[in-house]
């Protein structure tokens, strides 16, 4: 386990390595809550640009509701297929990491603790107090504190491609389900109405939430998410109309 101190004493050294983990946690659930979010905006903008579009075109409830429907289940099956790739990729990366460390703790074991002892004093250890800390961490457990110090990883949580698969379909799913419904409940003359409105609603938090989890000035990301909303529903409006008026 990573030890974070400000002064080279044992304690706070271990002290450090506990407030490290829970740091390294957080920042985790955090970037998972960011995805979330990010996925919902996603369903959110593009579902109503295509439930727009259509509804540029024909006012039958039935050809939006397919429409609508099949746009969030394509979009949600391409979002869980692009993130299981992409998790497994990072997975199959992360456990060939921890293999070749595994080797170099076997072939090397005294340059391997150098290296340690060289990555504790870059965060700031004294020489003396990185050679003691990386000595008991290879003692208690060498592979776990390379993985963790010299690669960034914790081999008790290597990313799972199933659960990003599963919270892409989800979120995307819950953001498009917004449009879809606002566009095929409402009466025929507040349909259009509704879904801009409730779209742009929900383009506010989407931005104002993925702002906050990142620290950042939520007007700049709420207006960017409405301006591209916005944006996205009038494109595909106005061709709707278009092919509409053109009777294709």
């Amino acid at each position: 386990m990573l030890p974070h101190v400000t002064e080279p004493t044992h304690d706070e050294a271990h002290d450090g390595a506990h407030d490290e983990a829970h740091g390294g946690a957080l920042g985790e659930r955090l970037n998972w809550l960011r995805a979330a979010v990010l996925g919902a905006n996603d369903g959110i903008v593009s579902t109503a640009g295509l439930v727009v579009g259509v509804a540029g075109a024909t006012d039958a409830r039935s050809a939006l509701l397919t429409a609508g429907l099949a746009g969030l289940l394509a979009g949600s099956m391409s979002m869980a297929a692009g993130e299981y790739v992409s998790v497994s990729t990072q997975r199959d990366s992360e456990k060939a990491a921890i293999a070749a460390e595994r080797r170099e703790l076997r072939d090397q074991p005294e340059a391997e603790l150098e290296e340690l002892t060289e990555l504790l004093e870059d965060r700031g250890l004294s020489r003396d107090v990185a050679l003691e800390a990386a000595q008991q961490l290879t003692e208690r457990d060498a592979l776990r504190a390379h993985a963790r110090v010299e690669l960034g990883i914790d081999p008790d949580q290597l990313a799972n491609p199933w659960h990003a698969a599963w919270a892409s379909f989800l979120a995307f799913t819950a953001g498009a389900l917004l449009p879809l419904l606002a566009m095929v409940l409402p009466p025929a003359a507040w349909r259009l109405a509704v879904t801009v409105v409730s779209v742009l609603a929900a383009l506010v938090l989407t931005g104002w939430t993925s702002a906050r989890l990142g620290a950042a000035d939520p007007r700049r990301a709420m207006l960017r998410n409405v301006a591209g909303g916005a944006l996205a529903m009038a494109v595909t409006y106005g061709t709707g109309a278009l092919l509409g008026a053109a009777g294709v």
